[in-house]
């Protein structure tokens, strides 16, 4: 691949259908043109930034970055287009910036000799390990080539695996992780060419982290035909945050969107939820099927001011614009999954347009929660977030997680050309669990304030982001994105910023005291308060107890040894106590 500045990465984005099409405006009935704060009066009360760097930049002058990158206890890791990088979470670097490809380095075949990316990494706390991946595009057989750490370090060995599509070309993968499978979703392209329909794929979980070197792989396509509005430009797997597992034998869920205003003929504004289950005992009984069709209040992806282009969004100091993300009628990285005990949540959001503001049109980003998605799936709240109704500041690429209380954040990128001048940055809003429905009225946090502009003629911007959550107090957010230091033709930087919504300190104290009975290894856990209802009791990060919230249980180990880390987690607010550590040697 020959790049350059601003060069267009290869095979980048595909389009299903011509999207240089203006459709009609339509009024969004949830949007919020205000900042919040208090009162919504624009009062900033979101915390500011724990901690904000910059990783790796762009010295190959590749666009777009397609920015991307997770948290673990110890480890920050970012993966863009066409590299990654480990941070400790000081922001101190250790490891990188290196090719994504070097992952699979000794693997053989395409995963290590092509460095293409749409990367995606992810941290699977129920394991302690870590998930690398990207695609192949030199074909003519094509590829979704994943990493897997063998210990809970990023920086050290892996398990690498390959996931043929056939002459399928896999565009714009995404991920989640999932108790039985690590799920994968693409928009497949026949020889890189014609829409063949979108893919959902299930990588054996418990397989791939042994190390086999031939996991099972259980996938569908689903084709676009009747399904244009169904499918639209992809689905997202759902990506499981938090303590508390799905329910045993709980569907992957995979989440679309379709609008009346795009171009699949939609009947309708709706989400598309589908359920993968995945039979690695008799595969044959696996499926993949459309469960609901939820329809949403009315929102518009085309942002008119683009005129059928991707020059939408104005930056200060150049005529350039740059990519809305919306019209592509898919919602944005990630679908995270959260299961309270009382009632399961997902969250996601989509680039759209807001109306107008004092300068004209501006974007926003429609963001849903969905509950019940096993059962009768429904939008438990939805909103349109757009202060620029208000302050002419476009908003948009955005990507939203629930903590433990279930408070909801996003983060995302905002700019104006002119009347504010506003370089491209990366800003952060939320809400509080008690907060009225369908708004996000904490304020608004800057992780860092844009000094340049972007002036390639590709006018790209993205394509994703990503917001995750620290397993270590579950309620601390990651944001990766992208920001421009100084006006060029592809100068990017990757920025990464912590932050909280949630409100008071942790307030259940957990203490572990280890014993040995009878030649066998126990474990007493007390804490405090105890409140009545119930805990889980978390080892290693998995749920081994569901337990009377009454302060006190035993763990026997019987002649397991090693060092294992407890907290407790009530099942009805979430929140979880300090983690207490043992070792038995």
């Amino acid at each position: 691949m020959v790049v350059g500045p601003g060069q267009l990465r290869e095979n980048e984005d595909r389009d299903i259908l011509p999207w240089k099409t203006r459709f009609a405006p339509e009024i969004d009935p949830v949007v919020q043109g205000v900042m919040g704060g208090k009162d919504m009066s624009g009062g900033a009360e979101i915390p500011a930034p724990i901690i904000t760097f910059n990783a790796q930049g762009n010295p190959a002058g590749v666009v777009p970055p397609d920015p991307n990158g997770t948290v673990g206890p110890n480890h920050v890791v970012t993966m863009v287009n066409l590299t990654f990088q480990i941070f400790d979470k000081n922001g101190n670097s250790l490891l990188g910036p290196t090719n994504n490809n070097t992952l699979w380095s000794g693997f053989g075949g395409d995963c290590q000799t092509d460095n293409s990316g749409d990367p995606v990494v992810l941290y699977d706390k129920a394991a302690d390990r870590w998930l690398f991946s990207q695609f192949t595009a030199s074909g003519p057989t094509y590829f979704e080539c994943v990493a897997i750490s063998t210990t809970n370090d990023p920086t050290g060995s892996f398990f690498r695996y390959s996931i043929a599509t056939g002459n399928n070309f896999p565009d714009y993968p995404k991920a989640g992780v999932w108790p039985d499978a690590y799920y994968f979703s693409t928009r497949e392209f026949t020889n890189g060419t014609v829409f063949a329909g979108v893919g959902a794929y299930a990588l054996n979980r418990a397989q791939a982290l042994a190390g086999n070197p031939n996991p099972q792989i259980i996938s569908f396509l689903t084709p676009p035909v009747g399904l244009g509005a169904n499918v639209g430009d992809g689905l997202l797997p759902s990506d499981w945050d938090g303590p508390t597992a799905p329910p045993v034998g709980s569907p992957n869920f995979f989440l679309g969107s379709q609008d009346n205003n795009g171009p699949y003929g939609a009947p309708f504004d709706a989400l598309n939820l589908y359920r993968f289950h995945a039979d690695f005992t008799n595969p044959p009984n696996s499926t993949f099927t459309l469960a609901a069709t939820i329809p949403t209040a009315p929102f518009n992806s085309i942002l008119g001011l683009c005129g059928g282009t991707r020059a939408c969004i104005p930056q200060p100091a150049t005529a350039v614009k740059i990519d809305h993300l919306g019209y592509r009628q898919r919602p944005l990285f990630r679908l995270a999954y959260r299961n309270f005990g009382d009632h399961e949540a997902m969250v996601t959001n989509q680039s759209v347009s807001a109306g107008n503001g004092p300068n004209g049109e501006v974007s926003g980003i429609r963001w849903w929660e969905i509950r019940n998605p096993n059962g009768a799936p429904v939008i438990f709240q939805e909103g349109t977030y757009a202060p620029g109704l208000t302050d002419g500041i476009h908003r948009w690429m955005g990507s939203i997680a629930m903590d433990n209380q279930g408070n909801i954040a996003m983060g995302y990128s905002a700019a104006n050309g002119a009347n504010p001048a506003v370089f491209p940055s990366v800003s952060y809003t939320g809400r509080l669990a008690g907060d009225p429905l369908g708004t996000l009225p904490q304020g608004e946090g800057t992780i860092i304030a844009g000094t340049g502009s972007q002036t390639s003629s590709f006018n790209r911007w993205g394509d994703y982001t990503s917001l995750s959550i620290d397993p270590t107090d579950d309620q601390t957010f990651w944001h990766v994105n992208e920001w421009v230091p100084t006006t060029s033709v592809s100068g990017w930087v990757i920025r990464v910023g912590s932050f909280k919504i949630a409100t008071g300190a942790q307030t259940i104290t957990l203490t572990a005291r280890q014993r040995v009975k009878n030649g066998k290894n126990q474990v007493q856990l007390t804490w405090a308060p105890a409140d009545g209802g119930s805990v889980n009791v978390l080892r290693n990060s998995v749920v081994i107890q569901t337990t009377a919230d009454d302060g006190k249980t035993n763990d026997s180990l019987g002649t397991m040894t090693g060092t294992f880390t407890y907290q407790v987690c009530e099942t009805d607010s979430g929140d979880c106590s300090n983690e207490a550590q043992v070792t038995f040697p």
